[in-house]
């Protein structure tokens, strides 16, 4: 038997080309998800969740449930975490040109709003150790540097080592001009508001 199916494919919101999946058929309507992050009030305004004025009828959700539960009762928003870290960057580079922030991002990709967002509010590039993984996004490109003499860094150190070389960067830029470099580092991560006990 055949039977024609409409694959709608819908913004996760995750990372860059992230998406979710619509299955429509005539036994009815799928949504599988995958790795997902939407705001409160984000479904709503999705045209292809609706149906008329009503939400589509959907039959079964594959949900990623990374995040479903107890222990995730409150996940801030997006923009409560960027403005957090808005504001502890801004406080520590505005110190001198000498005090630069390491985002200690775990993968890849899904760190995109964070950069773009910290290079519009301040105007400081973030340094990346390669650019090719950003060339189809222009308006991305435009957020993130090789040039290590920046004030925001994401480099990534080889192999994945995660640990904290005293006071140096990834790409191995311990000073500037001779002058000592006075370095935070801050771990974007959602699983950390699992961790807490409160």
């Amino acid at each position: 038997q055949k039977e024609d199916i409409e694959v709608t494919l819908l913004p996760a919101g995750h990372c860059p080309g992230s998406v979710m999946f619509l299955f429509q058929g005539e036994n009815g309507t799928v949504l599988y998800t995958g790795d997902f992050r939407l705001a409160k009030g984000e479904a709503a305004r999705m045209e292809l969740l609706h149906s008329g004025t009503r939400v589509r009828d959907i039959q079964s959700v594959y949900l990623d449930t990374t995040f479903c539960d107890p222990k995730f009762y409150h996940i801030p928003s997006r923009e409560e975490c960027l403005n957090g870290i808005l504001e502890l960057v801004r406080s520590w580079t505005t110190l001198s040109r000498y005090h630069v922030v390491w985002l200690n991002c775990k993968a890849a990709y899904g760190y995109e709003y964070l950069f773009t967002n910290l290079s519009e509010e301040l105007g400081i590039k973030v340094h990346v150790n390669k650019l090719d993984m950003f060339k189809n996004m222009p308006e991305i490109l435009y957020h993130v540097t090789t040039d290590r003499n920046t004030q925001i860094h994401a480099c990534r150190y080889p192999r994945d080592d995660y640990y904290f070389r005293g006071n140096r960067l990834p790409c191995g830029v311990t000073s500037q001009n001779g002058t000592p470099l006075h370095i935070i580092s801050i771990k974007p991560s959602t699983m950390w508001f699992g961790e807490r006990t409160k």
